[in-house]
């Protein structure tokens, strides 16, 4: 949904099905209602026009599209050590736990500012085909007061 719709309709996704599964209590290996409920929330985010139907998901779901791209970020999520969520990966190598002190993210990032420039970009970006623009918008904008 990311490299086809965009950071920001893949993070709303995202969201819809942290509702879905933990509050909800559905199967994510349900994909009929999986297919339906992303369908219909993808129809209001895009306009029915834009969004892909529930059949479509649905036959997405049942292929193996992606599939390789999703074993390439798990060897690299792998070869970084990471097992479990939530971890932060910044600039493309360090790994810091979600349950981090903020003094650990301040020091990094205080790193980073020193040298002016974040050395590596996201690490998941080609492996999973997303282009650079998309990268470049990002997931969560802020309107100028």
């Amino acid at each position: 949904i990311g490299k086809t719709y965009g950071l920001a309709v893949s993070e709303a996704i995202y969201d819809l099905l942290n509702v879905y599964y933990f509050v909800d209590g559905h199967a994510l290996n349900d994909r009929p209602r999986l297919a339906k409920t992303v369908s219909d929330e993808l129809k209001v985010i895009l306009g029915n026009d834009s969004a892909p139907s529930e059949s479509e998901l649905l036959e997405f779901l049942n292929s193996n599209k992606g599939r390789k791209e999703i074993q390439q970020a798990l060897n690299a999520l792998n070869e970084l050590g990471v097992h479990g969520i939530p971890k932060f990966i910044i600039e493309g190598r360090t790994v810091v736990d979600g349950a981090a002190t903020d003094d650990v993210f301040v020091k990094l990032f205080r790193q980073i500012e020193r040298k002016g420039k974040v050395e590596n970009g996201p690490i998941f970006a080609d492996i999973l085909g997303i282009s650079k623009d998309v990268v470049e918008q990002g997931s969560h904008h802020v309107e100028a007061a």
